[in-house]
């Protein structure tokens, strides 16, 4: 049985949320055509089937109880090994990985054609946009502290980010043609054939855009600065990165981080100026091992040089934001919430509900 498997390793805030929800929008029909996006069942989606998988292979646990990832690593094996054609396993937490996992991930998919799927986007507007993405997920450091780990290589998203790293430990023994970056636009291009970070995935991928016609509009948005400090700011007051309280910590990433604080108009996170030397040699180091390594490439890799800011643009600290600015940011926030939970049924009032029917039930017997 001829199969291909593409391992699409991230890297985060590289477009990822929207290609994993573009391919499972249209994995019915894709599978007609022998491109197959793994699920576990019709009640799971495969995005969150294989963020489990993920969990798995790295020995992790986010999002939800201990071990509820133990055994998704091999039950994705399990659906890869009875699919012919090709089969494609997307998640970005898969960029760090260790030696170690990385070996048993290839050991498992062995007896497939593996090919290892890298996107890449330049450090200007992927460090800003992981900052955030840090704060949503619960982190409380500011920006400036976070910016420092990452330049000294102490942080998880530079293990994840650095292109170097994280190819050589994935592609170690796949021959260069098998690995492939994907560089991503400096804006978003939307073409008469769609997005253009989609078709150069297709590309990769051997996907005619015609077996996925479906688009996405989900995306990971970003936050302006005064939002992302009120989400900091509450991290804090909740402590959520060490509880971890899966019914306020879901309810504060997906309603007011990913949901109503992306509505509200705010200066940009950005860059500071001074970074930029720093991320530009960076990116100079970069483009010199891809051209170096001979892996393929789909895209520009001068799509990795940071662009920076018009003559006069005035940057904005995101550690520095008004008081006054933040206040009404939190009353937003804090408006949400009470329609929130105004909308949400009283447990109390639900259980009284059910033991009166159960009464009048007994009664009518």
């Amino acid at each position: 049985m001829s199969r291909k498997v593409y391992l699409h390793i991230g890297a985060p805030k590289t477009g990822t949320t929207y290609l994993q929800d573009r391919l499972t929008l249209n994995a019915r029909t894709l599978a007609e055509h022998g491109v197959h996006f793994p699920s576990g069942s019709p009640l799971v989606s495969p995005g969150l089937f294989q963020f489990r998988a993920a969990l798995d292979l790295l020995g992790q646990d986010w999002g939800g109880p201990p071990g509820h990832a133990d055994g998704s690593w091999d039950g994705l094996v399990r659906k890869v090994r009875r699919r012919s054609g090709t089969v494609v396993i997307s998640h970005e937490i898969l960029a760090p990985a260790a030696p170690g996992q990385v070996a048993r991930a290839m050991r498992d998919l062995a007896g497939s054609e593996i090919h290892v799927v890298y996107t890449v986007r330049d450090l200007a507007r992927q460090l800003p946009a992981a900052w955030q993405e840090s704060i949503k997920q619960g982190r409380r450091w500011s920006y400036r502290r976070f910016l420092d780990r990452f330049e000294k290589g102490r942080s998880w998203f530079h293990r994840a980010f650095d292109v170097p790293r994280v190819l050589g430990t994935w592609g170690a023994g796949l021959p260069p043609e098998r690995v492939h970056v994907v560089t991503v636009p400096q804006t978003r291009v939307q073409t008469q054939h769609g997005d253009q970070l989609w078709l150069r995935m297709c590309e990769v991928l051997g996907i005619d855009q015609a077996w996925a016609p479906l688009d996405s509009d989900r995306s990971n948005r970003s936050l302006g600065i005064a939002e992302t400090q009120v989400i900091r700011q509450l991290n804090r007051r909740m402590d959520r990165a060490a509880r971890r309280e899966s019914t306020y910590d879901a309810l504060i990433r997906d309603m007011l981080a990913q949901g109503e604080l992306v509505k509200r108009e705010s200066a940009a996170v950005r860059l500071p100026p001074e970074r930029f030397a720093w991320v530009e040699e960076r990116a100079e180091r970069w483009i010199e091992w891809i051209e170096g390594s001979g892996v393929h490439v789909v895209g520009d890799v001068d799509e990795l040089r940071p662009v920076r800011p018009e003559e006069g643009e005035r940057w904005r600290d995101p550690d520095r934001v008004r008081a006054k600015r933040q206040l009404v940011t939190a009353l937003d926030a804090l408006a949400a919430m009470t329609r929130e939970a105004a909308r949400r049924p009283d447990p109390e009032r639900q259980l009284t509900t059910r033991v009166l029917a159960q009464a009048q039930r007994l009664r009518d017997r």
